[in-house]
């Protein structure tokens, strides 16, 4: 179904049913997606947003892994975690960010607790990243996975925005342990 659509991958739909359920993509808006490789996620913040048909709206999308192209979006390839990253980040989205996506995910080692973990330090690093650049009401969308250090994380992301909830999107697997956090009205 993803291919027929011109998606990279499945998470596209993941992403769709979100915005749906809680419409943060809105036309001018500027969309930083981490862990955007193949780019599903990419594309469907370029659709919604329309980055091009507008001078505001931007879609920066980063991943270790190469991309294809994606018109309407910049792509970044480069590592999340290299201490450099933010500032790539900053210098390409050249202001504050409405909207901080992160899908990142680091290679499955098969091992429930250590995947769980890897996950989690990835949507904290993702959550620090927001802390610095998104405006006032902005919104932090994350993958999380259940395992019992999610409640931590999510009591920080409660102390600075308005309205916190977890989501399952429809697509995603049902025996999937996988989750979204979705932060809004970021206070600043």
């Amino acid at each position: 179904e993803a291919k027929k659509k011109g998606y990279a991958s499945r998470a596209a739909f993941k992403l769709s049913e979100l915005d749906d359920k809680f419409n943060f993509l809105k036309n001018g808006l500027r969309i930083v997606d981490l862990g955007a490789a193949p780019g599903g996620w990419t594309k469907v913040a370029v659709e919604r947003t329309k980055p091009a048909k507008n001078d505001k709206g931007i879609v920066i999308a980063l991943d270790i892994k190469e991309m294809e192209p994606i018109g309407g979006a910049t792509i970044i390839r480069h590592d999340f975690l290299d201490e450099h990253a933010p500032d790539i980040l900053k210098q390409a989205l050249g202001g504050h960010a409405d909207v901080i996506l992160s899908d990142m995910a680091s290679p499955a080692s098969g091992h429930a607790a250590t995947d769980h973990l890897r996950i989690m330090v990835l949507c904290e690093a993702a959550l620090l990243f927001a802390y610095e650049v998104l405006a006032p009401n902005g919104t932090f969308i994350a993958k999380v996975l259940q395992g019992g250090t999610e409640n931590e994380l999510l009591n920080l992301i409660k102390r600075s925005f308005k309205t916190v909830r977890h989501s399952k999107p429809p697509s995603s697997r049902a025996s999937s342990s996988e989750m979204y956090v979705v932060a809004t009205g970021y206070k600043g």
